[in-house]
Order: structure tokens, then sequence, then C-alpha cells
């Protein structure tokens, strides 16, 4: 009996899905836009991709929208051919509620819609925002917070997600590749 409860335990262990570590492949997930579009991450392959885990009830993401951190970033990245994706896994999200929030808050990157919160739990995402850069091979290579001013008061913060592109860009490694993120919990159904 005992044998049995151990190999089923390992079995479990053993096809549970890990989040990808820094410098780890990233698997070639599929999500479907607000506009019912779908993205994979093979689709971007050759492109380095910023994922911003979102929602716009937070009051961590809605000073980052105020302050145009978010759309400021997306559109210089953008001009240089980075690809901006943000992801909404908050379980009550509609496509309906994204569209009038983008179109409140004037930004035309895509939102990534995961209402039942499989893309979150791919990468771990623990925190709105949580950001996730991944490089032009599809690698992971950074994790964690937009910028080192959690609470909004510094005048001229790190923004590290801004960074760790620049260092991609430059065919360098981020430094740093990981930080804590911080905001809101991501609202996940279970």
């Amino acid at each position: 009996m005992k044998r049995i409860a151990l190999a089923i335990a390992a079995a479990a262990l053993l096809g549970a899905v890990q989040s990808p570590k820094i410098g780890d492949r990233v698997p070639d997930w599929s999500a479907r836009d607000e506009n019912g579009v779908e993205h994979k991450m093979s689709q971007y392959a050759g492109h380095a991709v910023v994922l911003e885990w979102t929602n716009p009830e937070c009051p961590f993401v809605e000073r980052h929208y105020q302050a145009g951190t978010m759309k400021q970033l997306a559109t210089v990245l953008g001009a240089k051919d980075v690809v901006w994706l943000a992801v909404n896994s908050t379980y009550t999200n509609t496509a309906d509620d994204t569209k009038a929030w983008k179109q409140e808050q004037g930004f035309s990157y895509a939102t990534l819609q995961d209402e039942d919160g499989k893309l979150g739990h791919l990468f771990g995402a623990r925190t709105t925002p949580h950001m996730f850069v991944i490089d032009a091979k599809g690698v992971l290579r950074y994790r964690g917070a937009i910028d080192d001013d959690q609470y909004g008061r510094a005048e001229k913060p790190k923004n590290y997600v801004d960074s760790a592109v620049q260092a991609l860009l430059a065919s360098a490694s981020p430094d740093p590749s990981e930080t804590q993120s911080y905001g809101c919990s991501v609202k996940y159904k279970d």
C-alpha cells in the first residue's frame, strides 16, 4: 500500500508543470486576446517578447497606467521590434472588460485573456504587475518587477524591464535577471 501511494505521489510530481527558470526555453504557449485573435510563442520567434501580467482593478497597475509606464515603454520597445503583450489572468475578467479598459487607457498592444489561469500558472505569475522578458530564441531572460519603485516615490526609478531588453538588444545578459515582483496578487479562480 505504501509503495503504491509513493508511486502515485512520484508520478504526480513528475507530471507537474514547472515554471520556466531564467535560462530555460519557454513552452510554446497559446492564448487569445480580447478580440479573439490567437497568439503563440512560436509566432514571435526572432523577436524579444515582454509579458506583463495585469489587472486594471489593482492600485499598482492603475498607478503605472496613470504614469504611462507600460504604454510608453511598450511604444519605445515596439519601435525596436520588441513584442509587448499584457496578460489578464483575473478569473472574472471578460474580453469586453479588457476592450473598455484599453479604450480608457489608450494603448494598442494585445491583452491575452487567461480567465482559466493556465498561462499565469505556466509562468508562475504571482502579482499584477509581474513582468517576464523572453529573448528572440524563446529563452526566459528576466522575471520580476517592472522597476525598483514599489510605492511610486522615486524621482527616477530604475526600470528593470527596459534594462533587461536593452541588454538583450546589445547581445548581453540582463543584470539583474530576476527581481521580486510587487503589486496585487493575481486573482486566479483556483
